[in-house]
């Protein structure tokens, strides 16, 4: 079988993209990439935030290709089931699949006040009240999951689909300076400091040019 071959936008801007590739990561897939240039439609419409379905992020792998995100989660989770992306116990995994589902459909406010740009650090950067509501749900979320499952991450001692698809909101509130409690504040610090993050945070400080999310024509 060919390996299975990835297809990301921007690593600095791709929210998405990046939920996709750290879910390939965590579940242990050895497989390439293909980035897709910055006038790519596809691309266009990841920093435009119009879906989270679009075909950015997408996972070819032999005869079966998947594009959409939580779809690309679940897919590893059947063929890498013991990389542990959902939880065993079926309450906590039932918990899971509930927050991953409000991430992957909400949020809409605080996406679209704060794109996710890693190379950037707004200092003292005014939120929104509806992008505030937003990030207070979320750091709800994180509370809830922390104290339930007693932590490092969201459903316990390893990472998994649900820090996948808040990882993009972690680097949301660094480079928008958002202020956090000190339990999220370190939740944070353990997402960023996984061996994946660095290497995803080190291939967009190298990203050579700037992609104006704007500018896009459909």
């Amino acid at each position: 079988m060919a390996k299975p071959v990835l297809t990301i936008s921007s690593k600095n801007y791709g929210a998405w993209s990046l939920r996709g590739w750290l879910m390939c990561r965590l579940a242990g897939l050895d497989f390439s990439e293909k980035i897709i240039p910055p006038d790519d439609p596809a691309m266009k419409a990841e920093m435009l935030l119009l879906s989270s379905s679009m075909l950015v992020p997408s996972l070819q792998h032999g005869g079966v290709k998947v594009w959409d995100t939580l779809a690309i989660g679940e897919y590893l989770h059947e063929i890498k089931p013991k990389a542990g992306l959902l939880p065993a116990d079926a309450a906590a995994r039932a918990h899971c699949r509930a927050i991953c589902g409000e991430m992957h459909s909400g949020f809409s406010s605080m996406r679209g006040a704060l794109p996710m740009n890693i190379k950037a650090h707004f200092k003292n950067f005014k939120v929104w009240s509806r992008a505030q509501a937003d990030i207070d749900r979320i750091v709800a979320i994180w509370r809830e999951c922390l104290k339930a499952y007693g932590g490092p991450f969201l459903f316990g001692k390893q990472p998994g689909i649900a820090d996948a698809m808040y990882a993009p909101v972690v680097t949301r509130f660094l480079s928008y300076d958002v202020a956090l409690d000190s339990a999220c504040a370190a939740y944070c610090k353990r997402v960023m400091e996984l061996p994946a993050m660095k290497e995803w945070v080190a291939a967009a400080k190298q990203e050579p040019e700037e992609i104006d999310e704007l500018d896009a024509e459909f």
